[in-house]
């Protein structure tokens, strides 16, 4: 479809309000790209059900956007449309809006591939509402418990090291210790996208959280990206099995397991991945504290051998299973 094309389609949709669902989403939200890993991302916190579902959209290669305050969600997919037919996240916000009659209640923030960002903040939304627009990234507000929030947002982004999800959370977590969303909080979400597309969307979503509905969202928001994390290095675990990294399977599911102690699954393939590394006896406590907590882990164990998993012999996997006898 030509660009042109495009734009008489958003005209349509918008004006006609056939595409439009209008829902007062009041919010604070951050776009942003990384500049060295072009990775691109949203992330928001809202007093109001299920955030994510409506505020949060982005298409690896192509950019991202936030919408919200009298929220139309149109302006997601119809604003990745328009930047994927070229147009800069500028021309394509810009673009929208014209044909929005409902423009000023609006609260909208786009960042394309190449960093270009663009915001709008309409004059009927609720006070106290605003934005920053920085370097490849922006932040917005509306409904706010004060005017410092977005101000807040965009310092804490900039001054915060690390990762661009370590970054954006940090936004959200400094617009919530000024004052944040003047209703409460309930959920939260975060979206990070690959710089270019693979062709294969389920690798391109770097990460996609949503906190639908929780007394404290952010909190639960951070703990979900930790485990996020620990399990890519189970992913990571379990590629390295497949092309026989013993070594590559140890590392990856110790790490997973250390940053999640608690959790069975990483302390089970850890476990097992020291067996396939030689290491028996450093595997026999972990075995033990994963039976001890759910014996359908014992179960699991005989059946491993057969398909390659496991490489143990009979007195081995005896030695391992022995663990239950000890457990009790």
């Amino acid at each position: 479809m030509s660009t042109r094309l495009i734009i008489v389609f958003c005209i349509c949709l918008i004006a006609s309000g056939s595409y439009a669902q209008v829902r007062p989403v009041h919010t604070y939200s951050i776009v942003a790209r990384d500049s060295l890993t072009g990775e691109m991302g949203v992330a928001v916190q809202s007093h109001w059900f299920s955030v994510g579902s409506i505020v949060v959209w982005g298409e690896a290669g192509v950019g991202v956007v936030a919408t919200q305050s009298f929220a139309d969600p149109a302006y997601g997919p119809l604003g990745l449309e328009l930047m994927r037919a070229g147009k800069t996240a500028r021309q394509a916000l810009a673009g929208i809006l014209a044909s929005d009659p409902g423009r000023e209640v609006r609260q909208v923030a786009m960042l394309d591939a190449y960093g270009t960002v663009a915001v709008h903040t309409g004059k009927k939304c609720i006070h106290a509402a605003g934005h920053v627009e920085g370097e490849q990234f922006t932040v917005q507000a509306n409904l706010m418990m004060n005017d410092k929030v977005w101000p807040s947002m965009a310092k804490a982004y900039r001054e915060t090291k690390g990762d661009l999800a370590d970054r954006m959370l940090a936004a959200l977590d400094a617009a919530q210790e000024v004052g944040g969303d003047i209703r409460g909080k309930q959920s939260a979400a975060i979206l990070i996208v690959s710089a270019k597309s693979s062709g294969k969307p389920w690798s391109d979503r770097i990460m996609d959280l949503r906190v639908e509905d929780h007394p404290e969202p952010l909190k639960e928001l951070r703990r979900l990206v930790n485990v996020h994390r620990a399990y890519q290095h189970m992913n990571n675990g379990d590629l390295a099995v497949e092309k026989n990294d013993i070594d590559g399977a140890l590392r990856e599911y110790g790490t997973a397991e250390r940053m999640i102690p608690e959790n069975l699954e990483m302390k089970y393939w850890h476990a097992v991945a020291l067996v396939n590394a030689g290491k028996l006896d450093e595997s026999l406590q972990l075995f033990k504290q994963v039976f001890d907590a759910d014996p359908n882990w014992i179960e699991l164990t005989p059946r491993l051998p057969k398909v390659d998993l496991l490489h143990v012999n009979e007195a081995g996997l005896r030695q391992i299973l022995n663990m239950v006898h000890k457990s009790k």
